[in-house]
């Protein structure tokens, strides 16, 4: 893995997100209520909502556009055949948010 640091976790209010550009689209990362970081893609897979902008409650985040809840730990919707979105890992370290960076690359040419 390649993790990079994209900022203090303060940086991100406790239930709040904060968006991550990147070549290959954008990324969530959302603060829970007990201080754990999760990463995935900014769109709601129901109607392409930015899942950042969402209602954080504990493992889960609400998209804004249609109540749809994705799960934070898997990027599964909680509905039945309503899909998911792509994770990133994210970790904590010495109070800095890291991301592992090596899927948010493009690939480099052979």
């Amino acid at each position: 893995m390649t993790w990079v640091d994209i900022g203090a976790l303060e940086d991100i209010p406790r239930r709040g997100a904060r968006v991550l550009r990147t070549p290959q689209g954008c990324v969530a990362v959302f603060r829970t209520e007990d201080d754990r970081v999760f990463a995935l893609d900014d769109r709601c897979p129901h109607r392409g909502g930015p899942l950042s902008e969402g209602i954080v409650h504990g493992d889960a985040v609400t998209c804004p556009l249609h109540g749809l809840v994705i799960g934070l730990t898997d990027g599964q919707a909680r509905e039945a055949e309503a899909g998911g979105v792509a994770t990133h890992p994210a970790r904590i370290e010495g109070g800095r948010i890291l991301i592992d960076a090596s899927r948010l690359l493009p690939e480099q040419a052979a």
